[in-house]
């Protein structure tokens, strides 16, 4: 079970006081990706519309005439409550008689706010509502409304075609990018992670360029034609309304920096809780065998009391802000009603503008607060475009530079010549190291971990380059040959046996997509996979999910044996192909490894030493040099670093003092034909 983390016997979580929240960190309780450079960013991430700009453009006019005809709609609106409001009043007044003499009369008997609302207003006497210009009025109000949604519908279709688009080419460009980036950039990173940027931090571009980058560009657009309207109809009013924003952003930055306070205390609760759980059902065995299921539950009921005092509180602060917000707007409202009412009552304005301006300052707050969440769903797309970015401008693995070619079928001499390598400079690995191995052999690479084992075969393989030296197939330089064409005459068993998402059938055919299925059952016959594959209900038709959960860690790993026996290469490389299996299976394995390695050059790594008795030479190696080599007799009988490992493993009495010597390197060690000095140079050349 993993170790128990103290916790603080504190009920609250303390942050430093000198921690400084973003603005946008407390929205919506979520923590916003940052890009470490946002604007470098922003500008590659618009670059992207780059080969789509005339769709974008025509976007972007969709969206202007959209805004356009929903901010003039409320005018037109308040002229038509002008022609109700002028109707009224007129059918009340005397007909024939002119509207000045009117308005004089009504000053001379002292009821000037009666005067004044007809001297603002355009009343004829005795004229009643006018349907039919109200009627055309009220259709052009809905016809703009009409237009403006069809405006932004279209917009919306062009967008999402023109996002999918380029999300679409992103995701080609990663593909593409992932096939030339060296083994060593995985090497480096955790694969959760480079796996997130090519599906979470993609889908997340496309949120934030279908949704956000439409909403900001509309919501800002709205902004500013409903504040110009605003002052047009009147900015007297208009300055009543602006007060809201400076009120609004107080209450957000005050109460707001308080809340991202609390709701980082609740992810630190929420983490420390989730951190229990992972423990509980990961060590659930051990937590009953040590029968301690009520210390377990104590745990939980602590860490999850802190968790709801800090949501708690994180919750019902942040939930004041939006309350107190439309406080201010619903404030603003009256302020505009009654001072509107005024200047009607005083025949400064009329009603209709009054009605409109309440509707656009109803509406003006709308797009602000869509701004506000749009930009931190902006700014986590931008982020998440940056990781994407990086991914891309990773440096790629050299070019090849194909100058040779080799036949179908080649011989598989492999020859080491001086060779040199380091993961890192200062850290050499392999130093000057020269081997052959003969066409047909099995030469077996043994050793502590850290050794070089695995690396020795990744440089056959050209995963990594060299530092110094070369390597030779068949008398040509690996690096003059393709990589497709070098790893074409390569078969590779790993230690940890992947199987895709198919059947049977499909899964040894994988390693030569062209077999027929009399070839799969042979090359699964050869194998010792047709044994336990006829008694599956589907035999070869059998689906398997990529964990391969029905079959066992042998039968999985027979079924790799059969896809690379299929490939018929000339050089064969079994890394640990056996070290996850049981005794029993093994010996299966074993015989299947046997008919994969007949005729053709073999290289095997194994910790096993019981796997590699059969080879035909045996390389004992340590820091990246090769100590000791021969067969597993003539080894044994030298009693070196070999003869150490094997004893380790199945004597299990070894002198101390005399192993240590050997596995430390202080006993000279002897090879018979072929000293080895300094473990640096060795050589493997047997006759058939």
């Amino acid at each position: 079970m993993a170790k128990q983390k103290k916790q603080k016997e504190t009920e609250e979580f303390e942050l430093p006081d000198d921690y400084q929240p973003d603005a946008d960190d407390w929205f919506g309780g979520q923590p916003a990706k940052k890009a470490k450079h946002f604007w470098p960013s922003a500008k590659r991430l618009i670059g992207l519309l780059a080969p789509e700009k005339w769709l974008f453009s025509l976007v972007v006019l969709l969206v202007v005439g959209s805004v356009v005809l929903t901010v003039i709609a409320p005018k037109v609106l308040g002229q038509a409550m002008d022609v109700i409001f002028n109707g009224i009043l007129g059918k009340q007044l005397p007909a024939g008689v002119p509207i000045e003499q009117i308005i004089e009369g009504a000053r001379a008997e002292g009821n000037s706010r009666f005067a004044d609302v007809l001297e603002g207003a355009n009343v004829v006497p005795g004229q009643g509502i006018d349907f039919g210009l109200l009627s055309r009025l009220i259709l052009a109000v809905l016809a703009l409304y009409l237009v403006a949604s069809f405006l932004m519908w279209l917009q919306g279709y062009l967008l999402n075609r023109l996002v999918m688009r380029i999300v679409y080419q992103l995701r080609e460009d990663i593909e593409s990018k992932i096939n030339r980036l060296p083994l060593s950039y995985f090497d480096g990173r955790q694969r959760g992670d480079v796996l997130s940027r090519v599906t979470n931090d993609v889908d997340n571009i496309q949120q934030a360029l279908q949704q956000a980058f439409s909403q900001l560009v509309q919501s800002l657009l709205t902004v500013i034609g409903i504040a110009a309207m605003m002052f047009i109809v009147s900015w007297q009013l208009a300055l009543i309304a602006l007060i809201a924003l400076p009120l609004s952003g107080v209450i957000a930055g005050v109460v707001g920096v308080r809340a991202q306070k609390l709701f980082v205390a609740q992810w630190k609760h929420t983490g420390d809780l989730n951190g229990h759980i992972e423990e509980s059902f990961t060590g659930h065995e051990l937590v009953r065998i040590f029968n301690r299921d009520a210390e377990m539950v104590e745990e939980f009921d602590r860490r999850n009391e802190g968790l709801f005092e800090a949501a708690y509180k994180a919750q019902a602060l942040s939930g004041t802000i939006m309350p107190a917000m439309q406080f201010v707007q619903y404030l603003s409202y009256v302020l505009i009603a009654v001072v509107g009412a005024l200047r009607v009552t005083a025949g400064q304005m009329t009603l209709g503008d009054v009605t409109a301006f309440i509707q656009y300052s109803r509406e003006f707050s709308q797009p602000i607060g869509e701004m506000a969440g749009m930009a931190n769903m902006l700014q986590s797309g931008v982020a998440s475009a940056e990781r994407t970015f990086e991914l891309l401008d990773a440096e790629e693995q050299d070019a090849d530079t194909a100058s040779e070619h080799l036949p179908e079928r080649t011989a598989g001499r492999v020859v080491f010549e001086d060779v040199s390598f380091s993961y890192e400079p200062e850290r050499p690995l392999i130093e000057h190291l020269s081997l052959e191995a003969s066409p047909g052999h099995t030469v077996a690479i043994v050793g502590p971990t850290g050794a070089g084992k695995t690396t020795l075969v990744n440089l056959v393989m050209r995963f990594y380059e060299l530092d110094g030296g070369r390597i030779l197939l068949d008398g040509v330089d690996i690096t003059h040959l393709s990589r497709a064409e070098l790893r074409g005459h390569v078969g590779m068993v790993l230690q940890d046996a992947w199987l895709f998402n198919g059947t049977i059938r499909e899964n040894i055919r994988y390693g030569r997509l062209d077999a027929t299925d009399e070839e799969v059952v042979e090359a699964a016959k050869a194998t010792m996979v047709d044994r336990f594959v006829r008694q599956l209900p589907e035999g070869y038709d059998t689906v398997i999910e990529e964990n391969a959960s029905s079959l066992s860690a042998g039968e999985r790993q027979l079924l790799t044996i059969a896809r690379a026996f299929i490939a018929n290469p000339s050089l064969l490389i079994l890394d640990e192909a056996t070290s996850s299996v049981d005794t029993r299976t093994e010996v299966l394995v074993q015989k299947a490894m046997q008919a994969l390695r007949a005729d053709r050059t073999s290289f095997v790594i194994a910790h096993r030493l019981s796997t590699i008795r059969d080879a035909d030479t045996i390389l004992m190696m340590e820091s990246g040099r090769i100590v000791e080599q021969g067969s597993h007799e003539d080894l044994l009988e030298r009693r070196g670093a070999y003869y150490a490992l094997y004893q380790s493993q199945f004597a299990g009495e070894v002198d101390e003092e005399h192993a240590e010597e050997l596995l430390t390197g202080s006993v000279p060690v002897t090879t018979g034909a072929v000293t080895v000095v300094d473990g640096s140079e060795a050589r493997i050349d047997q006759t058939e």
